[in-house]
């Protein structure tokens, strides 16, 4: 029921107090209308007796509160929805961005989603091959996980998101493949580089992209990963397709949070972020997995920038104890020419081994993912070691460490935004670069699959 009243008495910020309110509900719809015919939309953020406080999507400038009016819509936030989406560009409040018609809704789903029995979760164990080696061979992603990725302000994750958005598949499926792109907070020329990207592709024709420029409204920021993953929703559990949904960037979305409860003078938690951060950021993770008895399935890569490269941060701290696993880059492969500059060793995927072996990738592909973290590990100590001793301090063997870890950094890690490897392929290359070392430092392997696949060009014991 559709309610309206002329008492707004206060704007701070994104915020509006409206007074004299009844039967108000929170998250409800709310728009603004002025004396011109201009109506602004915001959802109720607090009810208090008959006290309501609006959050407003669009900025408050030139509003005219004596004037205005406020009608609650007795509804949440919800986004029109259909298999049309795929293909087009939109704001971050789901209206086109392209220059398309409008979309004609099969349905209209509430952007907070519905919760999910976890009972009735399936377990993720199918693996998606991005063709970044990187990933597929040391860090797998597995079908319903949620797997982040950790960067660094000036390091290249629009291009690492591009291409895995480009290239991602499940192998040996018949099922449909969609993309669901969100850009939370990116500059101008960031959404045309992404949309120029698909569309030059034609990977546009799987996606659905959800844009939300630096210049638009904070409030928008907060909406746009809910939009994206009811899309997501939509597209996996009705429409039965395998989506992975990319958000970036997810730093941007926490600083739009703690900027609306400053203004709300909330008591701030860790750097002035909103105590509830971990809470709110679990509710846009765990929209992500499979459900059972149904085709469809969500995988979520999250990309954010660690402020000053902290780890320890909140953010990448708390998005961490969410998700299963990170991917971090690293600012000094990247200064050595490596793209993606993706730092192996402090990565990791939790479900990795849930999704290889015979009948996913290859039977051998747990023992080398192994033997080549274990060697590139003992390859980079001996590179600090030469480093400050001197070649002379170190063994036949050890120097053959150090040239497995370049090598390994240059040929398997370093593939260039462009090239999208198979599994196998990944695979062929770990062999190949195994084949530096002698075969009986090969402890982690099977003496069957060093049979197999050992290169003949491998050194002798």
């Amino acid at each position: 029921m559709v309610k309206e009243y002329k008492t707004i008495k206060e704007v701070v910020g994104p915020l509006m107090l409206v007074e004299g309110v009844e039967g108000v509900k929170y998250d409800e719809l709310v728009e603004i209308t002025q004396e011109n015919g201009e109506i602004r939309r915001g959802k109720v953020l607090e009810v208090e007796n008959d006290k309501a406080v609006v959050q407003l999507f669009e900025n408050t400038q030139g509003l005219k509160i004596s004037t205005a009016k406020a009608r609650f819509l007795g509804r949440s936030l919800s986004l029109s929805v259909s298999e049309d989406m795929l293909g087009r560009v939109f704001d971050g409040m789901g209206n086109p961005r392209d220059g398309g018609a409008p979309i004609i809704p099969v349905k209209r789903m509430d952007v907070n989603g519905e919760p999910v029995n976890p009972a009735a979760r399936d377990y993720p164990n199918e693996f998606i091959q991005t063709g970044v080696s990187a990933i597929d061979g040391l860090n797998t992603l597995v079908r319903g996980q949620k797997l982040p990725v950790f960067s660094m302000s000036g390091l290249p994750h629009a291009e690492l998101a591009a291409q895995i958005a480009r290239q991602a598949k499940v192998r040996n499926s018949d099922s449909k493949f969609a993309v669901v792109f969100a850009a939370i907070g990116i500059t101008y020329e960031e959404a045309e580089f992404f949309v120029e990207d698909f569309r030059k592709t034609g990977a546009i024709e799987r996606t659905v992209l959800f844009t939300n420029l630096a210049n638009d409204p904070a409030i928008e920021r907060i909406a746009t990963p809910r939009m994206a993953l009811t899309c997501a929703e939509y597209l996996a559990f009705d429409c039965g397709m395998h989506v992975l949904v990319i958000m970036t960037d997810i730093t941007n979305y926490a600083e739009a949070l703690r900027e609306v409860s400053a203004a709300k003078k909330e008591v701030p938690g860790r750097r002035g972020y909103p105590g509830y951060l971990y809470t709110n950021l679990a509710t846009l993770y765990e929209r992500a997995g499979r459900i059972r008895g149904k085709e469809g399935s969500i995988t979520q890569i999250p990309i954010l920038t660690m402020p000053e490269d902290d780890k320890t941060h909140p953010i990448p701290d708390l998005t961490g104890y969410i998700t299963e696993g990170q991917i971090i880059l690293s600012r000094d492969l990247y200064k050595k020419g490596i793209n993606p500059p993706i730092d192996v060793l402090p990565s990791l995927s939790r479900l990795k081994d849930k999704g290889i072996g015979n009948g996913k990738t290859r039977e051998d592909h747990a023992d080398t993912m192994n033997q080549l973290f274990a060697a590139y590990a003992k390859g980079k100590e001996c590179k600090e070691l030469a480093a400050i001793l001197g070649d002379a301090a170190l063994t036949a063997t050890d120097k053959l460490y150090a040239k497995f870890a370049e090598a390994f950094e240059k040929e398997y890690v370093s593939q260039g935004f462009n090239a999208n490897r198979t599994i196998e392929e990944t695979l062929d290359i770990g062999w190949k670069l195994l084949s530096i070392l002698p075969k009986s430092e090969l402890k982690r392997i099977k003496e069957a699959y060093i049979e197999k696949y050992l290169p003949e060009s491998g050194q002798a014991d």
